[in-house]
């Protein structure tokens, strides 16, 4: 087994350009969490990192994909308003119940799996 070394980020790097790169590749109508995309970025005890990068995600950075370990929609107070998160999810085709996705585990997109 190789061992794994921390590798030093380049001057100027951005953990939340590279949340919001991730973010964009989720397929309409998959989700994923906050944790998922943290491993993926090699910074796996960094999902509060990821939530935080949500919060302040620009326009087209689809973040309504992004919810907890769960499958609950935990950001969807930084939405214009607090069912906004769930009409979108509901318009990609899911099931929102008590608001938690239906069908979480069959919907999640790993990006260490898929990408």
């Amino acid at each position: 087994m190789k061992s794994q070394q921390k590798q030093k980020k380049p001057q100027g790097y951005n953990f939340f350009e590279d949340v919001y790169e991730v973010v964009k590749l989720i397929p309409k109508g998959r989700v994923t969490s906050y944790g998922a995309i943290a491993n993926y970025l090699g910074t796996k005890m960094s999902a509060r990192m990821v939530g935080w990068a949500m919060h302040g995600a620009p326009k087209g950075v689809p973040a309504h994909r992004v919810l907890n370990r769960n499958g609950l929609l935990t950001g969807k107070h930084h939405f214009k308003t607090p069912n906004t998160m769930q009409k979108l999810l509901e318009k990609e085709g899911h099931t929102i119940v008590k608001d938690k996705v239906q069908d979480f585990a069959e919907r999640f997109w790993d990006p260490a799996q898929e990408l």
